[in-house]
């Protein structure tokens, strides 16, 4: 069995055991993560875009409550569609939650023209309690 084995990874020979796969632990975990990362490519994705439209809630909200356009959250690639949890205030809006950043479409009617907004809050205690 004179049979010389590579590792699939970084085409290293391969020493020791006959079983063996790959050629050190670095390549093996490099290996764990690629299958992972194919596995979960749903998963981290969603997870991505979760963390992005935090942290851009975030940027923008430095008083507590902040509205703004539309337009300027989404050029920064915010996405309503992906949040973690909602509440529902006593008149029945709907905030959408990013972990602690919440958001509420608003619409403007100026003139003729119809504005989009969102009023952004930060998670207070007591939604804790009135979460619907």
């Amino acid at each position: 069995m004179d049979e010389k084995r590579v590792c699939p990874i970084c085409d290293a020979p391969i020493k020791g055991r006959a079983d063996k796969i790959y050629c050190s632990l670095a390549c093996k975990s490099a290996h764990q993560y690629e299958v992972r990362q194919e596995k979960d490519k749903f998963f981290l994705k969603v997870d991505r875009q979760l963390k992005r439209n935090r942290k851009i809630l975030k940027k923008y909200n430095r008083n507590g409550m902040t509205t703004l356009r539309r337009k300027v959250l989404h050029q920064e690639g915010f996405n309503p569609n992906y949040f973690t949890h909602y509440w529902k205030n006593n008149k029945g809006d709907l905030y959408l939650f990013c972990y602690d950043y919440g958001f509420l479409k608003l619409k403007e009617k100026n003139s003729q023209q119809i504005k989009e907004k969102y009023l952004i809050v930060e998670w207070q205690n007591y939604m804790e309690n009135n979460n619907n």
